[in-house]
């Protein structure tokens, strides 16, 4: 039999699902906020998940992604522990915004103190309060204003644990990332915690191919790890596409940018991106690949300034079987290739 689990006073139960609030500072209006957390405790021993979004208050996917996660009827059979945070990051989510009301981003104010910043405070509080109650964790993100990022798993690989995770989500590509100093990732890593981060769509966008691939990635984590029963899979099965090294293609000018390659396109060093020109098109010039890969992150609007980031392309020692997978992984989320009626309509 499982334990009860604790957080912030409120005892879970074996076989109980609760709803706790975790108090963070108040808003200067007197207004008291609360994390919201939902624990789901099974009735066998196993591994505790952590599951949490919106570290950047403005990467919804992950919001809706947790959403339907909590709805899944294969909880009932659940080993072990899911400890679902969909807004971590409450303040930013108020405010649409990426960051915090002191404009820290949260993502590198980890591990955080007591009595440092409203960030560290908050880093601090999430770190203490729910991620040390748990084993693994999956933290869900999203591309950055006006930029969207293919499904992607990225994690520090050099970590077996976290490798398996990361291979065992299903997302079409794998990149290895280093750990980034004030990250939660550097925080856990240090902690010997196994994590991954789960990258796709744009902040303040619904991308229903990536809220798809993200609840079916955590399920195929769950069944790994052995918190949910396994399950054969129906078709050709692949495996991840891992990539050691990416790379942003920059703006060679400021101007207005006509993009002529999509998200998830494979190419070849030296191949147009798009031409990049000042509005009466006197001036222009080619944005060219600088390496070969995939391009696994896209700026989705058309201005930009010299030095700009505008096309994240991660390249790999090998590409064997490259287009199969991205193809398979597209037909297998897109809504428009349902062969049944879905549990609710699709976002569009």
């Amino acid at each position: 039999m499982a334990a009860a689990l604790k957080i912030n006073g409120t005892v879970v139960r074996p076989g109980q699902r609760r709803l706790i609030e975790l108090a963070i500072p108040d808003l200067y209006t007197h207004t008291s906020l609360n994390i919201p957390v939902q624990v789901i405790n099974g009735r066998q021993d196993g591994p505790r998940l952590m599951v949490s979004a919106a570290v950047h208050g403005d990467e919804i996917n992950g919001v809706e992604i947790i959403r339907r996660l909590l709805n899944l009827k294969v909880l009932d059979r659940l080993r072990g522990s899911l400890v679902a945070v969909p807004v971590v990051n409450v303040y930013g989510f108020i405010n649409q915004s990426r960051y915090l009301p002191d404009r820290r981003d949260l993502n590198r104010s980890f591990p955080g103190s007591e009595s440092g910043s409203l960030a560290a405070r908050l880093a601090h509080t999430f770190l203490n309060d729910i991620v040390a109650h748990c084993t693994h964790g999956i933290d869900l993100h999203t591309g950055a204003i006006h930029r969207e990022n293919l499904p992607q798993i990225r994690a520090y690989l050099d970590s077996e644990e976290t490798r398996r995770m990361a291979q065992a989500f299903g997302a079409p590509v794998v990149l290895h990332s280093n750990l980034v100093d004030g990250s939660m990732r550097q925080a856990l890593y240090e902690r010997d915690f196994p994590i991954i981060v789960y990258e796709a769509g744009e902040a303040l966008r619904f991308s229903e191919v990536a809220i798809r691939a993200g609840v079916q990635g955590i399920v195929s984590v769950m069944r790994d790890l052995g918190m949910l029963p396994r399950q054969k899979r129906k078709g050709k099965t692949y495996e991840p596409l891992v990539a050691r090294n990416s790379t942003w293609v920059r703006a060679p000018q400021s101007g207005i940018l006509r993009m002529v390659v999509p998200l998830g396109a494979q190419v070849d060093k030296g191949q147009l991106l798009g031409v990049i020109s000042d509005p009466f098109g006197e001036r222009e010039e080619n944005v060219e690949a600088t390496v070969s890969g995939i391009v696994i992150g896209r700026v989705n609007i058309p201005l930009a300034n010299e030095g700009e980031a505008l096309f994240h392309i991660a390249h790999f020692r090998r590409a064997d079987g490259l287009q199969d997978r991205l193809d398979s992984f597209q037909e297998e989320m897109d809504p428009a290739t349902d062969d049944h009626l879905p549990p609710e309509a699709p976002i569009v």
